[in-house]
């Protein structure tokens, strides 16, 4: 009986030996090396993990980093220029500066100048109003004032306004991830360029209808006039499917198109007042 036992003893030993070397074996073959500078890069990062810098998380932007000899097209939005300066720092590579940007939502079709024509009974998202009609109103491009953008926000920098109807960014949370762009079924957010003093100026409306049927949908809507496109010195206002668009890269916030746009589509924002009336009012006032 004890025989038995020492070769049962003897026999699960070799087993386990052999076993073991093995999984060495195996464990040698298949083992992927992981360079230590991505748990670096990786601590160098915001963790927010929003997606806005095209991957699928701070891990897999710090993996791809080290991967690449040039950083300049990879960025992090959230942690900006300075923390992709750290990330360089870690690779011994030199960062790209680039312009913070920031959401914009181009829609100014409140209830005062879009009123509505229907009403939607059904499931209240952005994404699935959208792929059944076009809209309350008689405006297709328009927001749809579910709030599909505010929901898949993870840094509460967008909200609904309730007087409006429309979503409003809040400049100061929003750190350009884009998830709200992609949320909107509409396409109606884009990042610009973030200005100083918070400044924008841009063409709120994507009507690419012809002027007369835009104007009737929504009273400030874009005709595609090209009044702004030729007063522009800067070459930033382009006109394409009866719509205007200004690129901030360009755009030097003169605000000479906001004056010549007929409907108030252009919008500037955190801007002194004008004084042209004042100084009309003057001029007129010498020649009498």
């Amino acid at each position: 009986m004890s025989i038995t036992i020492v070769y049962t003893v003897i026999t699960l030993s070799a087993i386990g030996t052999l076993s073991a070397v093995v999984l060495y074996f195996v464990a040698q073959k298949f083992k992927v090396y992981e360079d230590p500078r991505i748990d670096q890069v990786e601590a160098a990062l915001p963790g927010a993990n929003c997606g806005g810098c095209g991957h699928a998380g701070c891990r897999a932007f710090a993996e791809a980093c080290v991967k690449e000899n040039d950083l300049s097209n990879l960025f992090c939005p959230v942690g900006g220029n300075e923390c992709m300066s750290g990330v360089a720092g870690i690779l011994g590579l030199e960062a790209v500066k680039k312009d913070p940007r920031v959401a914009v939502v181009r829609c100014n079709g409140t209830c005062e100048y879009r009123p509505k024509t229907s009403n939607f009974d059904g499931a209240t998202t952005c994404a699935i109003a959208s792929s059944l009609y076009s809209g309350e109103t008689d405006c297709q491009y328009g927001c749809l004032g579910f709030g599909d953008c505010v929901v898949v926000c993870d840094f509460d920098a967008i909200h609904m306004n309730p007087v409006t109807g429309l979503p409003e960014v809040i400049d100061e949370k929003c750190v350009a991830c884009g998830a709200c762009v992609e949320a909107c079924p509409k396409m109606l957010i884009e990042l610009r360029k973030k200005f100083p003093k918070e400044r924008k100026i841009y063409v709120a409306c994507r009507n690419e209808d012809k002027g007369g049927q835009a104007r009737k949908a929504c009273q400030v809507a874009c005709i595609g006039c090209s009044k702004c496109e030729k007063e522009c010195a800067y070459d930033a206002i382009t006109i394409a499917n009866n719509l205007a668009f200004i690129d901030s890269d360009k755009c030097k916030l003169c605000r000479k198109c906001v004056s010549v746009c007929p409907t108030n589509a252009i919008i500037e924002v955190n801007f002194p007042p004008r004084k042209i009336q004042k100084e009309t009012t003057e001029s007129t006032t010498v020649n009498q």
